[in-house]
């Protein structure tokens, strides 16, 4: 049947290249070949024409012949048979129908119609305008960051067709109710870790200005990393107020319980997170504290001060890294103070990651897991300048999220890396964690 043909040609065009390339046709295709050619030349169409010009007209019979089959399904007789005659329905001539294609660009069809209207094609379906997977590229090269208009003129560049900007975004819009449902999903009980940070994003509202979105990352207990939310701010900047408003939403989304929040060390943070979860521990990221050292200090004395603060996120101990702590003052405190003040002030949520081995601070002690996911979303927005409004920075943003690991060796890695940590927090929280315990 056409049918068969269309899936076997469908399946071959998502087929690798290099497979493609190194197999050879099989007698049943090539006779399938050969049958399509003839049907081609049957309905006038010339071959003297370029490789496209010849793949277009074998595109356009493989639709218009798929097409007949159905018709024939549906009416229970085929084209000219006589066994149609006075059986109440029957083929009713055709319409034109301009149709978009991956390969081929747009082609122009012939859509065969019944007198009873009923007939209802599967192939290229009624209003179908795209036989093909546009929609699917339209939002890939959305989340990476093209405008509309952008998007549209790679179509027209590449492929020769015409899709109005508007056609873009009516595709991308499609994925607004997944978001709703995404953002709303409910989320595992307890987090082993939750990484915390948010972003700015150019946003028009009346005029041009810098938004503040938040994303949280967790990592449950079998060391599975997931993208919990993403939030729009309100503001100019980072704020603990909202912070709070985003920790309560996951905690009403299921999250009773997380052992460590890993963020940048935002002044009235950690009170914020005690008010949600009493229990949690505030890791400050070391990474931001180290960087921000260097801001207080002139650039010739960078390497030295490189070296005295190494002893501190080194430490066996906390005993020790305080320690450490008093001999930078001692060496810079008297010019520097503001570097002392910073150290001082944050003092209890950096030391917690030094209760555990190397192997486990490394994926403790910094916010690398959020920066890298904030260092895909700047790339995306980058391009964009700004954004119409702050619904549509959350469509990309959330394009983005849904493009990350499409092959799952991320995540398969991420898991080898937390085994430790999950193992060593299997002994330190054991009251916390009664499935754990129980499985």
């Amino acid at each position: 049947m056409m049918t068969e043909t269309i899936g076997a040609v469908t399946a071959a065009a998502d087929t690798n290249d290099d497979v493609l390339m190194a197999s050879s046709p099989t007698p049943e295709e090539l006779a399938t070949a050969r049958e399509l050619v003839r049907a081609a030349q049957a309905r006038g169409v010339s071959f003297a024409d370029t490789a496209d010009g010849v793949l277009k007209a074998l595109t356009k019979t493989v639709v218009e012949t798929a097409l007949d089959e159905e018709l024939s399904d549906h009416l229970g007789y085929d084209k000219h048979d006589p066994a149609g005659r006075n059986g109440g329905n029957s083929r009713n001539g055709t319409r034109t129908k301009t149709v978009l294609t991956d390969t081929v660009g747009e082609i122009e069809i012939q859509v065969p119609r019944d007198r009873a209207g009923s007939f209802d094609p599967q192939i290229v379906r009624k209003h179908q305008r795209r036989w093909t997977r546009v929609d699917v590229i339209v939002l890939s090269l959305y989340a990476k960051g093209l405008t509309t208009g952008e998007i549209a003129a790679h179509f027209d560049e590449l492929y020769e067709a015409k899709i109005s900007p508007d056609t873009i975004s009516r595709i991308t819009d499609k994925i607004i109710a997944d978001m709703a449902d995404w953002v709303s999903r409910p989320l595992e009980p307890i987090y082993a870790a939750v990484f915390i940070d948010a972003l700015s994003v150019k946003v028009r509202d009346g005029q041009v200005a810098n938004r503040p979105f938040y994303a949280a990352i967790g990592v449950d207990l079998a060391g599975h990393k997931d993208v919990l939310g993403l939030w729009a701010g309100d503001g100019a900047g980072e704020s603990a107020k909202f912070w709070f408003a985003v920790l309560t939403d996951l905690r009403n989304r299921g999250i009773t319980d997380v052992f460590f929040l890993v963020c940048d060390g935002l002044k009235g943070l950690p009170d914020v997170v005690g008010e949600v979860w009493p229990a949690t521990i505030v890791q400050a990221c070391t990474v931001h504290l180290i960087r921000n050292s260097f801001r207080y200090l002139p650039r010739q004395h960078w390497d030295a001060l490189r070296r005295d603060l190494k002893p501190i996120y080194t430490a066996p101990t906390a005993a020790a890294a305080e320690a450490a702590l008093d001999h930078l003052n001692d060496r810079w405190g008297g010019h520097y103070p503001a570097l002392i003040r910073m150290w001082r002030s944050c003092w209890n949520e950096f030391i917690p990651f030094l209760d555990y081995d190397t192997e486990i601070r490394r994926v403790l002690c910094s916010t690398n897991a959020i920066e890298s996911l904030n260092a895909r979303y700047r790339r995306a927005i980058k391009t964009r300048g700004h954004f119409p409004s702050e619904a549509a920075a959350l469509k990309c943003l959330y394009l983005v999220t849904r493009s990350l690991d499409p092959k799952g060796t991320g995540q398969q890695r991420w898991a080898v890396r937390w085994k430790p940590a999950l193992n060593a927090f299997a002994v330190t929280f054991a009251d916390r964690m009664p499935d754990l315990n129980r499985g």
